[in-house]
């Protein structure tokens, strides 16, 4: 069968099959499934930038597309020896399945399929598809344990020449989980958070992570969402004049722009619509803010979000390195943040 268990799917991947034509990731923690793509595709070391090399294709793009998959696995590369088609957000597409089935039939001799997906019964098409195919390998992708969180830990600190005390990895351990993408983004806060410091302690783990943080954040953070520029500027001014620290508002907004990109990215996925997603949100989201959350799932694409979130990582540095100018970094950043989200609320309203 052409598949590994979830334990066996990291050694797999540090050194995958050169005859593997097609590979499936699917899971219920998409940014686990994300990571694990980028890093095969790195491995084909194919130019990901190049367009001619790398043809990305959404899931339900493929499967309005009939054919489209196959077609493109069977054009001649021009400017490599082949061409990687990574296709995202796939679920249980009929259309994508019969495709992949008659690659599997058919091997492209000049493509390498690399699929995203998200969690596939033992039934699905999909995945049946590829575990029985002998130059495929299906590689499912379940929630972190202790001990990839642990690698996650221990990679971003490395990279950032940076150690925990044994109770700041503790308290950050107890933090993390569910998605790799979100874990890793809060390390990655920690870490620009510390990066004067050789070592972190716990007073800095519940300063940017702790769950009571953020809850006072939660007007600003909801003016935000909602584009209100005035309200928003009228609350960052009363949270700075009572010496609140401007980091920890970027945290609690990271934190929030965090989550809604992982909703948004369920929602992409087919599986429900914004309401229901955020009804079922963990940990849950208080019922008097769910409808601005909603209206944030459904108005922000997940490009936007990664924008914003780039720019909020880029906040926190800033504060850090020039720590006589945070709150007007913070004004900036967060008011950039309302304004496009002030946008996105107008194009709503001039649609309905």
């Amino acid at each position: 069968m052409a598949q590994k268990k979830a334990h066996e799917v990291d050694s797999w991947l540090a050194r995958p099959n050169p005859q593997t034509a097609i590979v499936l990731l699917y899971g219920p923690d998409r940014g686990l499934v994300a990571e694990r793509a980028r890093a095969y595709a790195a491995r084909t070391e194919l130019p990901l930038d190049d367009p001619f090399s790398v043809v990305r294709l959404d899931g339900s793009e493929v499967d309005k597309d009939e054919g489209r998959l196959l077609d493109e696995a069977r054009t001649v590369p021009m400017f490599s020896s082949r061409r990687l088609l990574w296709v995202r957000n796939a679920t249980g597409q009929k259309g994508l399945a019969d495709d992949v089935k008659a690659l599997c039939a058919e091997p492209p001799r000049d493509a390498i399929i690399l699929i995203e997906a998200g969690e596939l019964k033992k039934n699905a098409a999909l995945r049946t598809t590829v575990e029985g195919c002998d130059w495929a390998m299906a590689l499912p992708c379940y929630a972190d344990e202790a001990k990839g969180i642990d690698a996650v830990i221990d990679e971003e600190m490395q990279k950032a020449g940076l150690s925990l005390t044994l109770e700041a990895r503790q308290a950050l351990r107890r933090n993390l989980g569910g998605d790799r993408l979100a874990s890793r983004g809060e390390v990655q806060k920690l870490a620009l958070y510390a990066m004067d410091r050789k070592q972190i302690e716990l007073e800095d783990v519940k300063a940017m992570i702790g769950d009571v943080s953020g809850l006072s954040f939660d007007d600003a953070v909801d003016a935000i969402l909602e584009g209100k520029i005035e309200e928003f500027d009228a609350v960052f001014t009363r949270h700075a004049l009572t010496g609140s620290q401007s980091f920890l508002l970027l945290a609690a907004a990271m934190r929030q722009f965090q989550a809604i990109h992982l909703m948004r990215g369920a929602m992409n996925n087919g599986a429900r619509n914004a309401a229901a997603i955020v009804a079922n949100a963990r940990p849950p989201i208080f019922f008097s803010r769910r409808k601005i959350v909603e209206n944030a799932v459904e108005r922000w694409s997940s490009e936007a979000l990664t924008r914003a979130l780039a720019r909020l990582q880029e906040a926190v540095l800033q504060t850090r390195r020039r720590p006589d100018l945070s709150t007007a970094i913070a004004r900036q950043a967060l008011l950039g943040i309302a304004v496009e989200s002030a946008r996105l609320s107008q194009r709503a309203r001039a649609r309905n």
